[in-house]
């Protein structure tokens, strides 16, 4: 999904977001120094594709680079770089070419004001609102992004599917999330869904496994997690779209990149979606299998590498 929702916030918020430091999610939340090395402004050099310090960027910024080499182009990866500040302002100056992004948090960290909400608004207000070094290319079906994640058991048992659903059963229940969730989202869970909670448990990482223990009736799990499956859960649909896109995107330094770089990654985009990403993170997570290995394995399967 760059742990908010887990998260990065820089100072504002900016870097509101899905997912936890070590599997899925989009936190963007360690520093390190900037990389050196600069990309070509050929459009037809060498990229360099940079990720955050989490496995979930790394595995995608794998996919990016191995299918790039398998079309004849010249890869170096940094993985690992950081936050999304320092990441943001190399692709900018053309020290990165290539990072995987996720849409809504990419446009909360360049407008903080923005009001976006589905793939299709985030996406317009990015193409207006980045700098002209910069695009972002096709965005993909697949989401990390903050969801309510309940048992299947529990999903059979009240007929719930959809977080409006969650109302009618919400007064008498406990949720367990990171407290930074409770503050940004509780307010909002009553005036779009007329959800309530009989109680809130700050759970963070173990929120899955509460769940499925019973110690909480619903929790915040991210999209990507691969306990969702581990555990036997179903997360709620967001049918009124409160919590914004975080569709997986390139951010592209727009002149060192050409048609070859650019369809091989729309094409990428084209066949990733949130369960695919689920199933590849349950293999690094559970199995501990590299990630260059499951993305190799996905490319192949899907006929990209």
């Amino acid at each position: 999904m760059f742990s908010t929702a887990a998260v990065l916030l820089s100072a504002t918020l900016a870097l509101t977001a899905c997912g936890g430091g070590g599997g899925g999610g989009n936190p963007l939340n360690t520093t390190s120094a900037a990389p050196s090395g600069s990309a070509s402004a050929s459009g037809g050099g060498k990229v360099i594709i940079g990720s955050a310090n989490f496995d979930e960027n790394t595995l995608l910024a794998s996919i990016y680079a191995q299918a790039l080499e398998a079309k004849g182009v010249q890869v170096e990866e940094k993985p690992g770089i950081g936050t999304r500040e320092v990441i943001y302002d190399q692709v900018k100056s053309g020290g990165l070419t290539i990072v995987p992004e996720y849409n809504g948090n990419l446009l909360a960290f360049v407008d903080k004001a923005t009001k976006a909400k589905t793939t299709e608004e985030v996406n317009a207000e990015l193409k207006t609102k980045l700098p002209p070094e910069l695009e972002v290319l096709d965005s993909s079906p697949a989401e990390d992004k903050d969801t309510l994640t309940i048992t299947k058991d529990e999903q059979a048992k009240q007929s719930l599917n959809t977080m409006e659903d969650l109302a009618k059963v919400s007064k008498t229940w406990v949720i367990g999330a990171p407290p930074e969730f409770k503050q940004r989202w509780e307010k909002e869970l009553k005036s779009v869904y007329g959800i309530e909670f009989k109680d809130w448990k700050a759970t963070g990482a173990t929120t899955a496994d509460a769940i499925k223990d019973g110690t909480v009736q619903v929790g915040n799990v991210f999209s990507t997690d691969p306990k969702i499956a581990a555990n036997n859960l179903v997360s709620l649909q967001d049918t009124k779209n409160l919590f914004a896109a975080q569709n997986v995107t390139p951010l592209v330094n727009k002149a060192a990149v050409n048609d070859t770089i650019t369809s091989t990654l729309n094409a990428i985009s084209a066949k990733l979606s949130t369960q695919s990403l689920l199933d590849m993170m349950q293999k690094i997570a559970v199995n501990k299998d590299e990630p260059a290995t499951v993305a190799k394995e996905w490319l192949t399967s899907n006929g990209l590498g």
